[in-house]
């Protein structure tokens, strides 16, 4: 299974990029994971730039605060599915306006990290890091517990 995550946002801190590349190499003993950095703008011209990046086979799921909560272990039961079915998928981390409805429509899933609001900067490394659990527990690795 091949994953992209895709990240509207304008540029972080080096502490933030530290860390979330920290967990993008982590996963490279998982999984392939692409990572694309794109530029707010408009939200319909945001999501005409992650539909051009977006691949036919891929499963779109946007992280939205609207979306559905998953526990670690959800989201790694989650992801097994995913690879039983040989799915790929594309998360999307929006900018902070959220997503244009054509987004939406396309999107077979919406995930929320919190019920809080989170910093994009944060998100994205909240996300690489459950992620990089959930392949963890999917391995029964000590890194869950």
């Amino acid at each position: 299974m091949k994953l992209k995550l895709i990240i509207i946002s304008k540029s972080d801190s080096l502490a933030v990029r530290e860390v979330f590349e920290e967990y993008v190499q982590r996963l490279k003993h998982y999984t392939f994971l692409q990572v694309i950095q794109l530029k707010p703008s408009t939200l319909d011209e945001e999501a005409k730039m992650v539909l051009s990046k977006l691949d036919s086979i891929e499963d779109l799921i946007l992280l939205d605060e609207r979306g559905k909560e998953f526990s670690s272990l959800e989201l790694s039961e989650f992801l097994q599915k995913k690879m039983n079915a040989s799915k790929n998928s594309c998360f999307v981390i929006g900018s902070a306006y959220g997503f244009d409805e054509s987004l939406k429509k396309k999107s077979s899933l919406m995930i929320s990290l919190s019920k809080m609001t989170l910093p994009h900067q944060l998100a994205k490394v909240i996300f690489a890091e459950q992620l990089y659990r959930a392949f963890t527990i999917l391995r029964n690795e000590k890194y869950h517990h």
